[in-house]
């Protein structure tokens, strides 16, 4: 067997060693006459590679491709200076830092390469750097910059540093606009689409290929990659577990596999959440708290074009950081009136699981949310509707008073049906959220083995007594399951905000 190449971003260690290699010298070919281009995928996804894999074919390594399509269709007669730029690695917590990076950048280079440099200010040493290459070799300049957002989302939940990282930012790469003449690619990618004004002022010929369907498997492994380069990998897993866990990533065209996720599958043997675990959505879920959010609404999430698009540090959207940030994909999407709108969900369940039980873990702590989630598995396996009650009761009661005090997001209803969706997705539960039936839709469902559970909340301040399982018989949710499993089991769940948990609990079995 070959080598797994975790973590590995370098194209000549990969090719020049036993790894592992999924060709994506094909797309590599699309960008053989130049351009200025853009693309954004969540991080771990390939991005890096994928600049190398440019950055050693424009500077004409021809034997590092022999054997893949590059190898006879690229002109290896040309050779071309390229400027790499990364800012993945590192915190950058200050305009001042974040200068002193740039700046160590363009002087390495101009080590490296020979090459004097006059001015003093850094938007003017890189274009006179980007000029002076161009005269030495005779050739356009590459200039291939990965994490190009990252200096700003160190910060984000600091704006003002942020805004003044995006400033820096914004006036180095205004630079490329002026420089067009001596460049012949421009290839940035990040895991945030932020504005072309806020960022990249001037730069209107820049091409988002973010969801071009030609560009869909640009990074992630497909279905057919599994199955072809680790072929001897993938023979010893269930393919459609495999699939289930870590599929579904989607960018309006074929669904790929997260490569750190598979790489890890494969090296320790057994199902995890080895992506999600790598990053914490803490903004994210304050996001949520500040704006009230729905928790089940992620199932299936409508959103316009508009919020897909653009990411502004002064006006951010959950749905922008969800889908940006990998945790929801689209799952289709249509016109209206020449305006574009997305359906969005989880893409897998590793993500759906993982994502709601950081959601539980910001509420309380991690060993209360762990012991919930088993014995509410425990007590839908066996039926026991009184247990479920009690666990769901206690769950609630274990919230801390002073995140009740610092919080406002128990004020509204949709906090206790979010907890509760959360408990039984972060269990891994096979749950149906908005589950629609010809005469309303249910809350929520629980589907374990031959069994049902359809359930109703409401908040009692709000509405009388008896009035959630009231609302599921007279409206017969049930029917829809009638004679599809063999128990199901009605409950109708109500909260009190003055009380912060449950004060009704009816369970009706048919």
């Amino acid at each position: 067997m070959k080598q797994l190449p975790i973590g590995i971003q370098s194209f000549e260690k990969i090719r020049t060693n036993d790894y592992y290699y999924v060709d994506k010298t094909p797309f590599v070919k699309k960008f053989e006459n130049g351009g200025y281009f853009f693309l954004s995928r969540p991080r771990r996804f390939g991005k890096s590679l994928f600049l190398d894999t440019l950055k050693q074919a424009f500077l004409g390594n021809k034997e590092l491709f022999k054997g893949l399509h590059l190898y006879d269709t690229w002109d290896w007669d040309r050779k071309y200076p390229v400027i790499h730029i990364s800012f993945g690695s590192g915190v950058v917590d200050s305009k001042d830092k974040l200068i002193k990076i740039i700046q160590s950048f363009i002087k390495k280079l101009a080590f490296e390469e020979e090459i004097e440099l006059t001015e003093e200010v850094i938007s003017l040493r890189f274009k006179e750097l980007i000029e002076k290459l161009s005269k030495k070799y005779n050739e356009k300049v590459v200039v291939l910059v990965d994490e190009y957002d990252k200096p700003i989302l160190d910060r984000i939940e600091e704006p003002e540093i942020a805004r003044e990282n995006r400033e820096v930012l914004k006036d180095f790469y205004s630079v490329l606009k002026d420089a067009d003449p001596y460049l012949k690619l421009i290839f940035l990618t990040g895991v945030s689409r932020f504005s072309k004004v806020s960022i990249f002022s001037g730069l209107n010929q820049l091409n988002d290929i973010t969801l071009d369907r030609k560009f869909a498997t640009i990074c992630g492994y497909t279905q057919t990659d599994l199955e072809t380069v680790f072929e001897d990998r993938i023979k010893d897993f269930d393919k459609e577990e495999v699939k289930r866990w870590y599929n579904g990533y989607s960018w309006l065209g074929e669904a790929v596999y997260n490569p750190f996720d598979i790489l890890l599958l494969f090296d320790k043997k057994e199902f995890r959440s080895y992506w999600f675990e790598t990053g914490t959505p803490t903004f994210l879920i304050k996001l949520f708290q500040k704006n009230s959010y729905y928790l089940p609404e992620l199932e299936s999430l409508e959103v316009g074009e508009e919020i897909l698009s653009n990411l502004d540090i002064d006006n951010i959207y959950p749905e922008n950081l969800l889908f940006q940030a990998g945790y929801v994909i689209i799952k289709d999407h249509y016109s209206i009136s020449e305006k574009n709108y997305y359906q969005l969900t989880y893409p897998n369940f590793e993500v759906k699981t993982s994502f709601n039980d950081s959601f539980l873990r910001y509420i309380t702590t991690p060993p209360r949310v762990s012991k919930t989630q088993l014995a509410l598995i425990r007590a839908f396996i066996s039926a026991d509707t009184e247990k479920v009650k009690q666990i769901l009761h206690s769950f609630f009661a274990s919230i801390p008073t002073d995140w009740f005090r610092k919080n406002n997001i128990s004020e509204y209803e949709g906090f206790y049906a979010s907890v509760v969706y959360a408990l039984f997705n972060g269990s891994g539960l096979t749950t149906i959220t908005e589950d629609a039936t010809s005469k309303g839709r249910i809350d929520l469902t629980v589907i374990i083995e031959d069994t049902v559970y359809i359930m109703e909340f409401k908040v009692k301040e709000e509405s009388e007594e008896g009035k959630a399982l009231q609302q599921i018989k007279e409206k017969k949710y049930y029917e829809k399951y009638i004679g599809k499993y063999k128990d199901i089991y009605l409950l109708g769940i109500e909260f009190s905000k003055e009380k912060r948990n449950i004060v009704n609990f009816e369970v009706e079995k048919l």
